[in-house]
């Protein structure tokens, strides 16, 4: 089991707060390392929900010079995301605001990661748990969530993992006791053992009661861990897990996929569809 230092470290400080224009929730540094080609320079990603920074997601029609018709063109703004400084182990002594963007995102899987803007080290990431673990998970597993509920500072709650097998809109989530509430969404599910993230709070279960809802703050759903490493694959960030991947590679792989797919646009019979997506973001 943990001591206080290092759950405070593994549970606690890397959850941050998550803000766009018209809304808000939580995230989780899950990456910070220096720049292979500068290491005086740090890349630091958060992993949170879409559905926390989809409002920073819009598309517009436009005409595109290649294909020659008109297509959806996506459009990225920024997002900010809050990172707090922690004296006397359990007080927050300040908060830094950074401007970060939108890499990478998934609708079905609810799954969101953003680059920092900003050169600066995080000193506290989540760990994943590797993906030969997460079949040993079991369920009574003790487990935290750490997230900003309802906009409050980062806390924490603590309980079990309850279920394994939930299925919603044909993607697994796992089921914790941990008391979840609006803002949570986009922090972390943590185990209690060991500190691993083994989920993204992502929704909670709500009940009609006359005219009234209730929150079942119990019964809260998590992206399970096995659609990080399935996202992580298909979006090509591999180097969010494997050493041996950099993220300039991870970039290299994902132009030449979105090449290939203008490509295939191109060739798909010459007749414009105007429900084509085509991305105007250029990563750095």
């Amino acid at each position: 089991m943990m001591d206080a230092k290092q759950l405070h470290e593994k549970i606690l400080y890397p959850v941050v707060r998550v803000r766009t224009e018209k809304a808000g929730g939580s995230g989780t540094i899950i990456y910070s390392a220096p720049n292979p080609e500068n290491k005086e320079e740090y890349q630091s990603f958060v992993m949170t929900c879409h559905h926390v920074v989809s409002d920073a997601i819009t598309y517009k029609k436009e005409f595109h010079p290649v294909l020659k018709k008109d297509v959806k063109v996506e459009h990225l703004s920024q997002v900010s995301v809050e990172i707090f400084d922690y004296v006397y182990l359990s007080k927050i002594n300040s908060s830094n605001s950074y401007k970060a963007d939108i890499i990478a995102y998934d609708e079905g899987h609810d799954i969101a990661i953003l680059k920092l803007d900003s050169p600066k080290p995080c000193p506290y990431v989540a760990k994943l748990i590797p993906k030969d673990q997460i079949k040993d998970v079991k369920l009574f597993t003790p487990a935290f969530s750490s997230g900003c509920s309802l906009g409050h500072d980062p806390i924490f709650n603590d309980g079990r993992i309850t279920y394994l097998s939930e299925m919603i809109d044909n993607k697994l989530y796992w089921m914790t006791n941990c008391s979840s509430i609006f803002g949570n969404s986009g922090g972390a599910v943590f185990l209690a053992e060991t500190g691993e993230q083994v989920g993204i709070t992502a929704r909670i279960s709500t009940i009609q009661l006359g005219f009234g809802v209730d929150v079942i703050t119990w019964m809260g759903f998590s992206v399970a861990p096995q659609r990080f490493y399935e996202f992580f694959n298909e979006q090509e960030l591999k180097f969010l897990y494997d050493s041996k991947d950099t993220y300039a590679k991870a970039l290299d792989r994902r132009k030449k996929k979105a090449e290939k797919a203008l490509l295939g646009m191109g060739q798909d019979q010459g007749v414009g569809n105007p429900d084509e997506e085509v991305s105007d973001k250029t990563e750095g």
